[in-house]
């Protein structure tokens, strides 16, 4: 399958409030974990591909590399057209250890992606609730108060929330508007999330899934549509991300030039109702 012409202008777009963005973006988590050249130029290309929308956080670092370092070395001076979209709520001391943030101390954390991306206002800033993978079953309130009120003073210019539930985007709405919900979810993965992502697209909020390719045992089913299309079940499954709808926005990660080239070359891929319907039981 070439990759020639192929960008992510193909996937089609989707607002974040006043910020458009094209709906096949890119993840940086894992740019700390390769070289310090690789991510670099890899960020470049993404951009050069027509990606405008890199998700990140300043808990994404190891101990020589940092994601929002990396960003703000590979494409500062930013173009007009770049969203960059962090999250805060967990942090890493300087030697790696986990922490959660208090209310008050969300705006250190705000402040510190604004220092390390180099920015005088972040575009979206998703507040992240629960430890890991496991939702939080209490209130985001306050902590989200916190963010809306930085909102309010111009540091940030969007808001979103991630590892959420409905009841959590209906307790958010209420406070200040919401432009994107990031969960974990993707083929197989999550898919008790169905609800929320229809929730999300009745409400015109952008539903963006991570880890949307992982998997472990490749479905027969997968593989088979796969084949038929020439590319990889990873590749489909991230185009079966973006057929869940328009307001579905994919942020694919890697550190790998030729992946990035692989998730980019299938935003256009269309799969028909029939291979919808083979894989949609894959839960």
């Amino acid at each position: 399958m070439t990759t020639e012409t192929i960008t992510a202008t193909v996937a089609g777009t989707w607002q974040l409030g006043d910020l458009t963005v094209n709906r096949m973006g890119f993840g940086a988590m894992r740019l700390p974990t390769t070289d310090r050249d690789s991510a670099i130029a890899v960020l470049r290309r993404a951009v050069e591909l027509g990606v405008n929308h890199i998700d990140t956080a300043a808990f994404y670092f190891t101990p020589l590399l940092s994601s929002n370092e990396l960003i703000n070395t590979a494409l500062r001076p930013y173009s007009d057209d770049l969203v960059i979209t962090t999250k805060v709520g967990p942090g890493r001391d300087p030697s790696g250890e986990w922490v959660r943030a208090r209310p008050d101390q969300l705006r250190g954390q705000v402040e510190e992606n604004l220092r390390q991306l180099g920015r005088e206002h972040l575009d979206v800033v998703n507040l992240r609730i629960g430890e890991g993978l496991d939702r939080g079953s209490g209130s985001l309130a306050e902590d989200f108060g916190a963010l809306a009120d930085l909102r309010e003073k111009g540091l940030i210019r969007h808001l979103g929330i991630s590892n959420v539930s409905p009841e959590h985007l209906d307790e958010a709405q209420a406070i200040a508007p919401v432009v994107c919900v990031q969960n974990q979810y993707g083929l197989g993965a999550r898919r008790e999330d169905d609800e929320l992502l229809r929730l999300c697209g009745e409400r015109g909020v952008a539903f963006v899934p991570f880890f949307a390719v992982a998997h472990g045992h490749e479905s027969d089913a997968v593989q088979a549509v796969a084949d038929a299309h020439g590319v990889t079940a990873a590749q489909i499954r991230l185009v079966w991300t973006l057929h869940q709808g328009k307001h579905v926005l994919a942020i694919p990660g890697t550190g790998n030039p030729a992946h990035l080239e692989e998730n980019i070359a299938v935003s256009g891929l269309r799969l028909s109702e029939e291979e919808l319907g083979q894989l949609d039981p894959i839960r």
